[in-house]
């Protein structure tokens, strides 16, 4: 059936008792707090399987993976989709035009966890079913995912306060924690033994600020290059417009100064040739979407600015100056800002040539803040050469990048070990490029 429709429940019914075979205990499941959900018994729940029965949205999940990632499949159990009351209507999967949706997977063998997460970017909450979904559903986890409340370009548009949709977000991953161990229990008869957090990008951002907010909540977290917001700085706000300003004539005339800025900003030496790309994809949507979610006032009337205005154009983001900007602006950041005292281990992945979240203002900059609060001992941070924000990236610059989700379900496979049996996870460090292999599926971390 497809993702715009309803989800029909489908399957034979199954033993009133827990493990009492396929999908057994479906009519139990009543997800707590939630004003729609759609039971489906399915025999795949990865993604070899929901896109044809349309139990998944590719478009939510394009481009986060490399090219030629493989993938297991054949993993059958209980899909779960469903919405929590919201009065913002962004997402239009399985055609409700209702934010706040959400997917919970639980197997058939169960392996007494639970995988939360929720969605990169402004994306919706399939994003992760190709990239996190499958493998952890592949190892017994149950898995589920929220579009954290407000969706696509707009996101800042929800009717709240500054900072008051990204602070919906870390809302509704604990909402769909507890909801999920609700139904977990429903099924199994018995709460997750272990949960853990797991995302990329604003997924990762989540991650940290679970550990740092609800940490009784999880026995772990796996950061992959996530999002820092600081009231003071470093944030997307303080060094993207000095790329919006400055990128335009370096690409026109390799003005040397021009260059300077950019580097000077916290954008790494060398990943020049990322810089086309992101410039039209990603530097100026971020910078004008989440500058309207914190600082509305500074366009007056506009929603979310001019795209792609050039320096001195009234109202134009690449003039924008965080640090001049009211005490207001920064309240509104702090509401949403990561202190680095997380209270679970944490592993943190990220590519040196993140050309979206520099490590340099962000993961180099998190990872002190950790040690700072104390809890250094809790995380470790591994920076993978040639890795870049986008995996979609890696078959236009095969020579030049890595991906980095392997190096992802590797590091996972590291916490848990950490958690679960004591066994110490790798020292932190940079991680260099193998000179063979398979880098699409495989990591050594």
């Amino acid at each position: 059936m497809a993702i715009g429709g309803a989800l029909a429940t489908a399957g034979p019914a199954a033993a009133d008792k827990p493990q009492g075979g396929h999908c057994a205990r479906q009519a139990k499941i009543a997800v707590p707090g939630a004003e729609m959900q759609k039971v489906a018994c399915l025999d795949d729940l990865t993604t070899a399987g929901t896109v044809a029965s349309g139990h998944t949205n590719p478009i939510d999940w394009a481009g986060l993976n490399p090219a030629g990632t493989k993938n297991p499949s054949g993993v059958p159990g209980i899909q779960v989709d469903g919405y929590f009351p919201d009065t913002s209507t962004t997402n239009t999967n399985n055609g409700w035009k209702h934010d706040s949706q959400f997917v919970i997977r639980i197997p058939d063998h169960w392996n007494g966890g639970l995988i939360v997460s929720g969605a990169p970017g402004v994306r919706a909450q399939y994003a992760n079913d190709f990239i996190i979904g499958d493998w952890v559903l592949s190892k017994g986890y149950a898995f589920a995912s929220t579009d954290k409340g407000n969706t696509g370009s707009s996101f800042y548009d929800d009717g709240s306060a500054p900072g008051g949709s990204i602070a919906e977000w870390n809302q509704r991953v604990t909402e769909l924690t507890l909801a999920t161990k609700r139904v977990v229990k429903q099924v199994y008869a018995k709460v997750p033994q272990r949960t853990y957090m797991f995302g990329i990008s604003n997924g990762g951002y989540l991650t940290r600020w679970q550990l740092e907010n609800r940490p009784e909540l999880y026995d772990g977290g796996l950061d992959w290059e996530g999002t820092l917001f600081r009231a003071e700085g470093p944030n997307l706000l303080t060094y993207l417009p000095t790329a919006l300003k400055n990128y335009p004539r370096y690409a026109a005339t390799g003005d040397q100064a021009a260059h300077d800025a950019i580097i000077g900003a916290g954008f790494v030496p060398g990943s020049e040739f990322l810089w086309p790309f992101h410039e039209t994809v990603y530097w100026d949507l971020t910078q004008r979407i989440y500058r309207e979610e914190f600082d509305p006032a500074f366009d007056g009337d506009l929603k979310a600015g001019i795209p792609f205005c050039a320096s001195g154009t009234p109202s134009c983001d690449a003039d924008y100056d965080y640090a001049s900007r009211p005490q207001s602006v920064k309240d509104a950041v702090a509401s949403v800002q990561l202190t680095g005292a997380i209270g679970k281990p944490m592993l943190t992945v990220q590519g040196t040539l993140d050309t979206l979240l520099p490590p340099a203002i962000d993961a180099d900059v998190y990872d002190r803040l950790i040690d700072q609060a104390g809890a250094g001992a809790l995380h470790r941070y591994y920076s993978v050469a040639d890795g870049t924000h986008t995996d979609g990236l890696y078959a236009a610059f095969p020579d030049q990048l890595r991906p980095l989700l392997p190096c992802a379900r590797t590091a996972f496979d590291d916490l848990t070990g950490w958690v679960e049996r004591g066994v110490q996870p790798p020292a932190d460090g940079v991680r260099a490029r193998p000179a063979s292999g398979d880098l699409v599926n495989t990591c050594d971390l």
